[in-house]
């Protein structure tokens, strides 16, 4: 029997999972995300061209593999369209060999309202939003008020949308958010409306499937199928830094109940994380730093978020979280990205432990907003060289090959393949 492969990320977002798909894909029939929605944003370079995707599977650019939106996943049509129609543009065909589950959840205009009110009233205390409507959705969705892709057809479905919507504005004017002045994508509300309903005929015309089912027949019949995963571990909604987390979960157990697959259906799982750590938005980040090391990560590293364009916040690895991280995930192997930003660095640090009053923590900690805690940190050598002109592993300077070992023994897993820039090409297998 076929199972599901497995690619998440291990720290909190942004770690570089549309690149390694995308990497991936040629060895599989199936590409299929399993949750998130538009606050997602997976970069993939190549042949000089950049492309950076929302909701679309990342195994989009390969015309011979499927690609799946899982029933797990948000979908604002308007933002799908604005993916596809790039994409077109792009001189591709996407809507070709892409599939979409009839049980994903929609992402209505009111929602991205409504989040934005509930970002603005929290004030100081925001969460650090992508003001994309993700939380009001999964609330509505667990709240059983949510509408689903497989609802478009149906002839009540302008009466439940406008039903929806008169409860959200009724939220809306209750926090006091005057929206006549906030834009949506550079759109008035009125405008946006008009456009996602448009994208709601659109959508219509898109290949609805019943994924559960689509997927484990497709495992019958001997195909391949990799599972690609959003944001990261840290933010999973019942493990991650909460309540600085996104809301769904992040983790190898949402593939089960993102895509409808048996635990016993789960293959490899492949744990993708940064060669130091990033964090956008709010809460806590542990090794995070405020000196020209972190400026000098963040301008290396490009760290801008793909989809808020804000700068993320940069510090050196957290071995402690990584660790967490793959026990929850029961990771197999792991992937080690933009270690050629660790280039200039002569020395580097890595978080060994936490601390809490000079002792070491035994275990993770419940709440790492606790301003007691303190990294612990080795210092190691730097390559202090660049990384081009390496094609394999036996080209890469001793100083990262210890680097390497030294994760793999704290963490007790392979680092089987190193990214060492953002072209697809630019990735070795160890």
């Amino acid at each position: 029997m076929m199972k599901v492969d497995v690619i998440l990320g291990l720290q909190w977002g942004d770690e570089g999972k549309g690149k390694i798909v995308d990497v991936f894909t040629p060895k599989y029939d199936i590409i299929a995300r399993f949750q998130g929605g538009p606050n997602a944003g997976h970069t993939i370079i190549f042949g000089g061209r950049k492309f950076v995707l929302h909701t679309i599977p990342s195994g989009i650019f390969h015309r011979e593999t499927l690609n799946v939106i899982g029933n797990g996943v948000i979908i604002d049509p308007f933002i799908l369209f604005k993916e596809l129609d790039s994409l077109r543009n792009a001189g591709m065909e996407p809507e070709e060999n892409l599939l979409v589950s009839r049980r994903a959840h929609l992402i209505l205009p009111t929602h991205r309202l409504l989040d934005a009110a509930l970002e603005s009233e929290k004030g100081t205390s925001k969460i650090g939003s992508t003001l994309k409507g993700i939380g009001p959705t999964y609330t509505d969705k667990y709240g059983r008020n949510g509408l689903r892709v497989g609802n478009v057809s149906e002839h009540s479905f302008n009466l439940r949308y406008e039903q929806l919507k008169a409860t959200h504005l009724e939220a809306v004017r209750h926090l006091g958010f005057d929206y006549s002045s906030h834009l949506f994508d550079g759109l008035t509300f009125d405008a946006y409306e008009a456009k996602w309903f448009e994208s709601i005929q659109r959508l219509k015309g898109l290949k609805i499937i019943d994924s559960e089912t689509f997927l484990n027949e497709s495992l019958d019949q001997g195909k391949s199928v990799l599972a690609e995963g959003a944001q990261g571990t840290m933010l999973d909604v019942d493990f991650g830094s909460y309540p600085f987390v996104t809301s769904s979960n992040t983790i190898t157990a949402g593939v089960c109940s993102g895509l409808g697959i048996s635990p016993r259906k789960i293959g490899k799982i492949y744990g993708i994380f940064k060669a130091y750590c990033t964090r956008v938005g709010s809460g806590p980040f542990p090794t995070e730093l405020f000196d020209s090391d972190g400026e000098k990560l963040r301008a290396g590293g490009n760290e801008f978020g793909s989809t808020t364009g804000r700068p993320r916040r940069c510090g050196w690895l957290d071995l402690p979280a990584l660790k967490y991280s793959v026990m929850l995930n029961g990771v197999d192997s792991l992937i080690m990205m933009k270690a050629d930003v660790l280039n200039p660095f002569p020395a580097i640090k890595i978080c060994t432990n936490y601390q809490s009053d000079g002792l070491n923590l035994p275990g993770f900690p419940f709440d790492l907003s606790d301003e007691k805690i303190q990294p612990e940190y080795k210092e190691m050598k730097g390559w202090d060289t660049t990384l081009d002109g390496c094609t394999s592993v036996n080209d890469i300077p001793e100083a990262l090959a210890e680097y390497i070992r030294f994760v793999e023994n704290e963490v007790g897993l392979p680092v089987d393949t190193v990214s060492i820039g953002p072209d697809r090409l630019q990735t070795l297998q160890r």
